[in-house]
């Protein structure tokens, strides 16, 4: 069974329901367990578990130690196209804002990752928008063999593909795909999703399937919460996690938590989730999944970041730019402006030409960063917190 007629059939109304009805001593009794079922889950992100969050934190601290150590993996991603023919109301990439675009050739991808090397990293993650015109399997693929050579880890998070499309980037040397189901809420995927093969929500919840039959060793998954009822989206992704442990047993699970931020388009996010509930749900999914990652980008500001650090983090992006060509300005001249996804060349001397302040390229980014540290910052804290920052786990020599 995929995970698409497992989904079909969750109670989801239920166990919200639950949730919102959980007493203090059924939250109590959910935060002591060893073991933990999605009604169990339903529990620890209750508003009555959320009162035991002193408790929640210190058994998400303790487990995550045992399991993981004191170590943070850190990572950054590498924008290589902000082109896409979806219209997601939700993303500056979105095929009707009108921004400045640009893809970037495998020569200028490979500098952007020079340069992320020499900042230390050795975990990149390869993002596009969706646009076969520009972001075709064989572009891909080149990139990744271009990479692969000086960066042990490359992961993607790019439009999903057919299980034979994923195949030649996983022999180029991909190890890890993520993809977002974005929101759960089939009602709310169809409202945000409104034109573009993204708006086949059956078809994005089974790509994760796909990319462990073509071979990668590592999945992620998430939502975006600000789309809809957090407590939906957070019991949907568990019910995804668990799905994949016990069907993709071979592969590492990571889970992402992302808040959705300003971009283009001016989008105002649907629904709330506070920095508390936030601490609550990475302590809840550290507690029903001790072995699964946790991931926490640049959206987040560097106060709250550093305070999630010892409460179940496991892997966290440093000095990220959302916009292609970002870290060392690359493609820049080859910047092109779109009006409800049709090109529109820049004329010479058009303002869009001039240098903003601070930033490499002029190119339109995803969304506006929260966390503006630059990695040896971010490292440095840390170390001060007591943590190792880890740069590289993973080398294709393991397994060669």
């Amino acid at each position: 069974m995929s995970f698409v007629a497992e989904f079909n059939l969750l109670p989801l109304d239920a166990l919200v329901k639950k949730s919102l009805n959980t007493t203090a001593a059924a939250a109590r009794e959910a935060v002591a367990k060893n073991s933990f079922s999605l009604a169990d889950f339903a529990a620890l992100i209750s508003p009555a578990a959320g009162d035991l969050l002193e408790t929640l934190s210190a058994r998400s601290q303790k487990m995550t130690q045992q399991r993981f150590g004191k170590t943070i993996r850190l990572f950054a991603p590498l924008y290589i196209s902000n082109e896409c023919i979806n219209n997601c109301k939700y993303c500056g990439f979105s095929r009707d804002n009108a921004i400045l675009r640009v893809t970037l050739s495998v020569e200028e991808v490979k500098r952007e990752a020079a340069a992320l090397a020499a900042q230390g990293f050795r975990n990149i993650l390869i993002v596009a928008g969706e646009h076969p015109k520009f972001i075709s399997n064989g572009y891909m693929t080149e990139c990744v063999a271009a990479l692969h050579a000086e960066i042990p880890s490359v992961s993607l998070e790019v439009g999903p593909m057919e299980t034979d499309e994923y195949r030649p980037l996983v022999a180029a040397g991909a190890d890890g795909l993520v993809v977002y189901q974005e929101t759960y809420d089939r009602a709310v995927y169809d409202e945000m999703h409104t034109a573009g093969p993204k708006k086949n929500f059956d078809w994005r919840l089974e790509t994760p399937e796909r990319a462990y039959a073509a071979g990668f060793r590592r999945l992620g998954i998430g939502a975006l919460f600000g789309l809809a009822d957090w407590r939906t989206e957070a019991l949907s992704v568990a019910a995804h996690a668990d799905f994949l442990l016990r069907n993709c047993w071979k592969a590492q699970v990571t889970i992402s938590l992302p808040r959705l931020r300003p971009c283009a388009g001016e989008f105002e996010p649907l629904t709330h989730l506070g920095d508390r509930e936030l601490v609550q749900l990475i302590c809840a999914f550290r507690l029903m999944f001790p072995d699964v990652g946790i991931v926490l980008s640049t959206r987040e500001q560097p106060k709250l970041r550093d305070g999630l650090i010892p409460l179940g983090v496991t892997m966290m992006s440093a000095g990220a730019r959302t916009e292609p060509g970002g870290y060392t300005g690359a493609g820049k001249e080859k910047i092109h402006h779109t009006e409800r996804g049709k090109i529109v060349e820049l004329a010479a001397g058009a303002s869009e030409w001039a240098p903003q302040e601070n930033r490499a390229t002029n190119a339109t980014g995803q969304f506006d960063i929260g966390d503006e540290r630059s990695p040896q910052e971010v490292a440095a804290l840390i170390r001060k917190l007591g943590y190792e920052p880890v740069w590289k786990d993973w080398d294709a020599a393991l397994t060669a």
